[in-house]
Parts: structure tokens; C-alpha cells; sequence
């Protein structure tokens, strides 16, 4: 059965604005009802968040919905689980979809500045990985194994005696017809020459102009002519030289398909259900007839292992064959679920590195790294979009990416259009993922303001609360999260006492009886203590002291200067009234938050009154230590003042405002009907009793209006009345409409229950101003007068003496400057 509250029926009937409240509405205990459990740890797992049905609807339909631009953007407090949530949510989602494919990076013979990318089935591209890695090193074996057999080497005799038989017949018939004309065919370091020749031997230039004239003619005749043959055949040797490269280039071809076809028709017969690896393969198998000689020539050399990179094994010829793994799904089950703590340019889309070799630095589409879209790639990526903003262009980046719908890896440089070197520009990968940012509603509200592509790229928002209804059912799912918790984090189980207590934790600390605190971080850390405390004292469970005791202990870490203060209350160093009466004088309650932890501290506020011009002068704000919401404050006390008793005349005075012994700034109206009240007293003269303090702000119209804090401002003063002696009198003056918001501490309950400190509830300045001076207010009657001896008709009395005195100061002035004649 579901949880009831204690019956409160009776204390929530009786109270009324201007009495003192019953002690049962100043604390609001949890009772469990009929909800049957001696620890947490015997109900069932929670499901689902406490109270967050619309965060929860948002977050399943972005999940859902397969569509551009429907990301999801989860905006809420910080500690109340949203991210957490979320990411198990998407689990559970991803691991019923399908597996993503596997993307890698291949060589591009026909262009290497833009490698191309694969995609494969889930745990293929590690295998196609490998498999070029045994065909690097089975080339490095087989291959020249197929050079050194005997078939090529005969093959290739040929072709070299082919050549040589092609050079020794030209010559020979050139050397032939030389003899027999009396011509020696002649090798010199220069070349082959002509020369006469007898019996077989070259002779001299003596013994050639020896000869008959006749004999020289037709010797240099023929020398002419067996030259011009000789240079034929010098021209025809380059064509016969590279006939017979071709000719052993395609044997090497020959050679090389030979090897190379068998071992790749072992890899063609794994994938040729995918025709990209198909097609990457019949280009390798290209280029290796290309490059045979150059593996030959480093297997020769003993280069294998020589210049090696760090990062890729194998010798150098070998890496434009590997196959670069980008993201590597063979493992997972369902679709990926990343989460990136530090979106930078880089983390996300990747990043191309280069390698030092031989004093320059190279690149390779080895050395393309992966980011986190490539991670997330057919599945989710959870960011925190703070870190996301601050990291200068990974936001950018992101919408890039999403826009295009594809990944594209470049450095800063190439996405600024700024490069200046050559790199690499790889394949774009196609993108396909649900994005989900995590942050705060006021980054959320900036973006969407700021930022014209928010909306098209983030459609779906879940807006986690920060409260949810003190129901009786989520007081028993509440029940169920501490059970969670306590199973999840292996602690002691909490009685039911500890349960109560913690959830009249979560409603302090949402300032509200009716609501709970869904910051399941703060109630986490509260839980920690608490165990550790139990386990000092060697309990078996955590009990309500044990949950109390933690809270006390948080508050004593940090509530040294607040102590402080209290100190210097107490010896009057700050001083703050609590008995006795005066005139312009008021205690007013704010709030101070230091480091997270929130304090009521008690300040005189006084108001002095001069004949003037109407004017509230609000010195705060004078000397630049209000702020604009206090300063709004006291306008509106100028409209209240102006609005009742100016209606008939200008007001005809000067006042000024100040918050006593404050040297730091001062913000917010809650301090707006103390102020009122100061200013009332002053202007009817009568004193305001000091053993009140008072907070609430005000409309121009009287209304006391709701303020935050509450709590922590009736413990301030109260503190201070225990200080310096409570005495049965002193109290605190509260706006009516926050009297569902008190959870105050027991001490201040049982001293209100004793009659010895009250809270009240006021609903308009009238009632205030009767309480503080127990006098009354007055109402206007039907002729515009208030009842003699009542605050409003002194005060209206007040403004009638200040207006008569500044008109005849105004008469004198007038008659004065008529005397005087006119000034300059």
C-alpha cells in the first residue's frame, strides 16, 4: 500500500494571518503508512526516477524517433541523476539494436593524399586487418622465392641473350663488312670508333698518308659509310634496351601475379560479398605488379627490418598495404554508447599524426586516428556541453558533423581553410547517430537564443525538475530509491526511522513541505556519511541518529562563519536587537550562501525621514552595493507610500534606507517589508518592538509576497535569540503564503511548542506594522480619513505637517526673491 502523511487537518484549519503558527506546521514528519518494510533493502529495485514522467517521455521518444536533427539535449540540475539515467536508459535501448558496421582506412593507390574508407559487416575489418598483414609477410617470403626459381631465371636468361644476341649480330655483320673493306671496328673510352686497318691491325696517321691518294678517298669513304651504319645501330640499341625491359617487366608481372594472385584469391574468397573490398584488393594486386622490384630490392638489401615505424610492424614498401581499424565493433553486442568527458576538435572527429623519418615529418593514412563520432558511429554519444563549449571547436565541430552528416577528419588548420602544408584529406565517413548533450537549463535557454542551428540539429529537450510532488506514492518510490541506492553502492540498509528522516531531508532541501528534492547526488552523499558513521559506532544498520548525525556533521564543516557571526552577535560587535523598541529601526533576515552551504543572518535596517521632494533614497544602492532586485524593492515602497498617502498631494519628504553594519552587497526584495515597516515607524513616530525580526517582500498595493530562504532566515534569528536569552517574547514575521515551505530544525520547533519563540504569518503590511508596534493600522473610511491614533492617520498626519511646512518654506522663498528682485 502507498504511504499516507500524518493528518495535519486540524493545524492547517486553525491557523490564521497575524497568529502565531501551531508547532505541526513548522516541520512536516514523514510517516510511511501502511507501506510494510522494516529496512529499504526489502523493497523491490525503482524502475524509473522519482517524479520525472515528462523528462522521461522526452528522453524515449528522441531514442525512438529515427530522424535528422531529433538529438536530444537533457537539461537539469546538477546531482539529480539525469546523466546517469540517461545513459542507462540508452543502454538498454542500444543493446536491443543491431550491431554497427566496422570502418577502416585503405591505402589510395590512385591518389594516397585522400585514403579511402571501408565499410565492413561487425568484426570483419579486424580480419581483413590481419589478412593483409599475413599477405605482407608471406610476400616477403614468397616473392622473391618466385624470382629465384628456375623457370624465371631461364625465362630471363633468355631475354638477356635475346638482347645480347640482338647487339652481337648488328656488330658482328658491321665489324664483317669493315674487315672486308680495310676498316678495324674499335672500342676507346669513348665509344666504339672506326679506323683503317692492315692485315687486321689499326694503323697510325703516318702510315695512313703513306698510302695511295686513291686508296686514302675511298678508305675514308667507307670509314663515312660504316659510320653512318654504326650510328644506326648506337640509336637502335636504346629501342632493343627497352624492348627488353618490357619484355622483363612482364615476365616479373607474370612472375609476381603468379605469387601474388594465389595469395590474394585466398583473401578475395572472404569478402566477395562486398564488392569495396573486392575492388581495394584488384588494386593492390595492381600495384604490387608495379612495385615487385621494390619489395624484391628491400628483401635483397636486408631492409626489413631496418627503418621500421613505431607505431605500424612491417618494412616501409609495406604500410601503403595495411589496413588502418578505425572503429572495431566485433565485440559489442547492439549499438555503441560513448560517452566523451573531453570534447575537444580532436577527440571528436580524430586527428591525422605524423612520424619523423630521415629528419622531415610524413603522414600516412596509417596514422589517421579515431574520435568519438567515429566510436559512436550507428549508436549514441553522450556529452556534457559545458566542456564541449569550452573546448573552442569541438561545439563547432559537432554541428559540422551533424550538418553533413558524415565524418570528416582535418586539423584545425584545414577546417579554418588556413593550412599551409600538404596532409591528408581521408574519405568521409558517414555519420549516423543519436547525439545527447547533458548541461544546465541556462545553457540550454543561451543556445537556443543565441545559436540558429540549435533548434535543427537538437529538437528534443528533457527538462529533469529539481523537485517532485511529496506524494504518498513517490514517498514510497522515494522508499524504493534509498533501497536502490543502498543495494547499489553496498551500504548498510536504513531502518525505517532513516527513511523517514531522509525524506524529510529531501523536502529541506527543496524549501517546501509538499515537494522532494530530486538530487539524488546530495541524498547519495548523505547516505555515505551516515553508513560511515554507523559502521564507527558497529551497527548493523543506519538509523535515523545516524542519518541526523550526518547532517549535522555537514553543517558543522561548514558553517564556521556563520558561527562567527553569531559570536559577534552575542558581544553586540554586530548589533541586532531582540528586546526593547525603536523608532526607524527594524531586524530584517537574508539569506548568505558561502561554498554551498546557506545561512540566515539578522541586519538592522533603519530609515530616517526630512522634509524634501518625495524621494526614498536607498543608500545601498547609492554607494553601488545594491543590486537591481533590492533596488526595485525600494521603488516599490516609493509606489506603495505614494499610491495610499499622496493621492490628494505630493509627498513632501526625504528618506533614506540602509541595512546597518553591511560592507558587502545586498540583492533581492525580501527585505522590502522590513524596509516598509522602518519607514512607517518613522514617519508615525511610534517604535517598532526589536525582539521581531521580519522578512517578506511587498507590492505596491501592501501585499506581503512570498520569499526563498525561510528556513534558514527564522533559524538566524532564532540562533540570536538564544544567544543573547530567549524570552518568550521574540519571534519572526513571515509572508503568509510561505508557511508551506517550513521544515524548520527540532530545536526551533520544541522552543515554539514550549511558547517561547513564535513564528507568525502576515499577509499584508497593516498586519505587520499592528504586530510590531501593537498598534493598529486603521482603514480608510468612506470620507478618506483613517481612525485617530492609528499608524496610517499618523503617518497621513506626518505628510500633512512635512507638505504645510514645504509650502510655507516654498511662500518665503517666493517672497524673498520678489524682494530681491530676480537672480542672475
Amino acid at each position: 500500500m502507498a504511504p499516507q502523511e500524518s493528518p495535519k487537518a486540524d493545524a492547517e484549519s486553525s491557523w490564521h494571518a497575524g497568529a502565531a503558527l501551531p508547532p505541526e506546521l513548522l516541520y512536516c514528519p514523514c510517516d510511511f503508512g501502511d507501506l510494510a518494510f522494516e529496512t529499504v533493502d526489502q523493497l523491490p529495485e525503482l524502475v524509473a526516477p522519482v517524479g520525472q514522467e515528462r523528462a522521461l517521455s522526452a528522453v524515449q521518444f528522441a531514442i525512438g524517433i529515427r530522424r535528422d536533427g531529433f538529438n536530444l539535449f537533457v537539461l537539469g540540475p546538477a546531482g539529480s541523476g539525469r546523466r546517469t539515467l540517461v545513459k542507462d536508459m540508452i543502454e538498454r535501448q542500444a543493446a536491443k539494436e543491431p550491431t554497427p558496421q566496422d570502418w577502416c582506412y585503405v591505402n589510395n593507390f590512385a591518389d594516397p593524399r585522400h585514403p579511402r574508407c571501408l565499410g565492413l559487416p561487425a568484426g570483419r575489418a579486424i580480419a581483413l586487418r590481419d589478412s593483409m598483414r599475413r599477405l605482407v609477410d608471406e610476400l616477403r617470403v614468397a616473392l622473391p622465392a618466385g624470382f629465384e626459381r628456375d623457370d624465371y631465371r631461364a625465362r630471363r636468361d633468355i631475354l638477356d641473350q635475346q638482347l645480347k644476341q640482338r647487339h652481337e649480330t648488328a656488330f658482328g655483320d658491321l665489324q664483317h663488312r669493315a674487315q672486308e673493306k680495310g676498316i678495324a671496328l674499335i672500342r676507346t673510352p669513348v665509344g666504339l670508333a672506326l679506323a683503317p686497318a692492315a692485315k687486321g691491325e689499326v694503323i697510325g696517321p703516318e702510315a695512313f698518308n703513306q698510302l695511295p691518294e686513291a686508296d686514302q678517298e675511298r678508305i675514308k669513304t667507307d670509314i663515312q659509310a660504316l659510320q653512318g651504319d654504326l650510328e644506326g645501330i648506337v640509336r637502335r640499341i636504346p629501342d632493343w634496351e627497352r624492348e627488353h625491359r618490357q619484355a622483363l617487366r612482364e615476365l616479373n608481372r607474370a612472375t609476381t601475379a603468379a605469387v601474388v594472385g594465389h595469395l590474394l584469391q585466398e583473401i578475395r574468397a572472404k569478402y566477395q560479398d562486398l564488392p569495396e573490398v573486392v575492388d581495394y584488393l584488384q588494386s593492390v594486386e595492381r600495384d604490387l605488379m608495379e612495385t615487385a622490384e621494390e619489395v624484391l630490392k628491400s628483401a635483397r638489401e636486408g631492409q626489413e627490418q631496418g627503418a621500421v615505424d613505431s607505431i605500424a610492424d612491417g618494412p616501409p614498401w609495406s604500410r601503403k598495404y595495411q589496413v588502418n581499424v578505425m572503429v572495431d565493433n566485433g565485440a559489442g553486442q547492439g549499438a555503441p554508447v560513448v560517452y566523451e568527458d573531453h570534447p575537444t576538435h580532436f577527440n571528436m572527429v580524430g586527428r591525422i599524426e605524423q612520424m619523423a623519418r630521415f629528419g622531415a615529418l610524413l603522414t600516412d593514412f596509417n596514422l589517421i586516428l579515431p574520435g568519438a563520432l567515429h566510436r559512436a558511429n550507428g549508436g549514441y554519444l553522450v556529452l556534457d556541453v559545458e566542456p564541449l563549449l569550452a573546448s573552442g571547436f569541438g561545439w563547432e565541430s559537432l554541428k559540422r558533423a551533424l550538418r553533413a552528416g558524415e565524418i570528416r577528419t582535418a586539423s584545425l588548420e584545414q577546417m579554418l581553410s588556413v593550412a599551409s602544408t600538404v596532409s591528408l584529406e581521408p574519405q568521409p565517413i558517414p555519420l549516423n547517430l543519436k547525439v545527447v548533450l547533458v548541461g544546465a537549463p541556462r545553457i540550454y535557454y543561451l543556445l537556443a537564443s543565441l545559436d540558429p542551428e540549435f533548434h535543427e540539429l537538437f529538437k528534443v529537450a528533457a527538462d529533469f525538475d529539481d523537485r517532485v510532488p511529496r506524494s504518498p506514492e513517490n514517498m514510497g518510490l522515494y522508499a524504493q530509491l534509498l533501497g536502490s541506492m543502498v543495494r547499489r553502492e553496498k551500504l548498510r540498509p536504513l531502518d525505517r526511522a532513516a527513511a523517514s528522516r531522509c525524506v524529510e531531508y529531501a523536502s529541506r532541501l527543496t524549501e517546501d513541505r509538499d515537494k522532494l528534492s530530486a538530487r539524488v547526488a546530495d541524498l547519495m552523499d548523505l547516505l555515505h556519511e551516515a553508513d560511515h558513521i554507523a559502521g564507527r559506532a558497529g551497527r548493523e544498520r543506519i538509523g535515523a541518529a545516524d542519518i541526523q548525525a550526518a547532517i549535522d556533521a555537514q553543517i558543522y564543516r561548514a558553517d564556521r562563519y556563520y558561527q562567527r557571526i553569531q559570536e559577534e552577535i552575542g558581544r553586540n560587535t554586530i548589533r541586532v536587537e531582540t528586546e526593547g523598541q525603536q523608532i526607524g529601526q527594524v531586524n530584517g533576515l537574508s539569506v548568505v550562501g558561502i561554498g554551498g552551504f546557506s545561512f540566515g543572518q539578522p541586519s538592522r535596517i533603519t530609515a530616517r525621514i526630512r522634509l524634501g521632494h518625495g524621494e526614498v533614497i536607498d543608500i545601498e544602492r547609492e554607494v553601488a552595493l545594491g543590486g537591481p532586485l533590492h533596488s526595485k524593492g525600494v521603488l516599490i515602497l516609493a509606489g506603495f507610500l505614494g499610491g495610499r498617502f499622496g493621492r490628494d498631494a505630493p509627498l513632501s519628504l526625504t528618506a533614506s534606507l540602509v541595512f546597518e553594519q553591511s560592507y558587502g552587497g545586498v540583492d533581492g526584495d525580501s527585505a522590502s517589508s522590513a524596509e516598509l515597516y522602518a519607514l512607517m515607524s518613522a514617519l508615525a513616530d511610534v517604535p517598532i518592538r526589536q525582539s521581531f525580526a521580519v522578512t517578506g517582500s511587498v507590492d505596491q498595493l501592501g501585499r506581503v509576497q512570498a520569499i526563498g530562504g525561510v528556513n534558514e532566515k527564522i533559524e538566524g534569528f532564532f540562533d540570536v535569540c538564544r544567544t543573547k536569552g530567549l524570552s518568550g517574547q521574540q519571534g519572526v514575521l513571515i509572508p503568509a503564503s510561505n508557511v508551506r515551505h517550513l521544515m524548520l530544525r527540532h530545536d526551533v520547533v520544541d522552543t515554539a511548542r514550549a511558547r517561547r519563540f513564535r513564528i507568525i504569518p502576515v499577509e499584508s503590511i497593516d498586519q505587520g506594522i499592528e504586530l510590531l508596534t501593537g498598534i493598529p493600522a486603521g482603514a480608510v473610511d468612506i470620507s478618506g480619513q483613517y481612525p485617530a491614533g492609528t499608524i496610517n492617520q499618523r503617518i497621513a498626519a506626518r505628510f500633512a505637517a512635512l507638505s504645510k511646512k514645504a509650502r510655507q518654506l516654498g511662500s518665503r522663498d517666493r517672497q524673498r526673491r520678489g524682494k530681491d528682485g530676480p537672480r542672475e
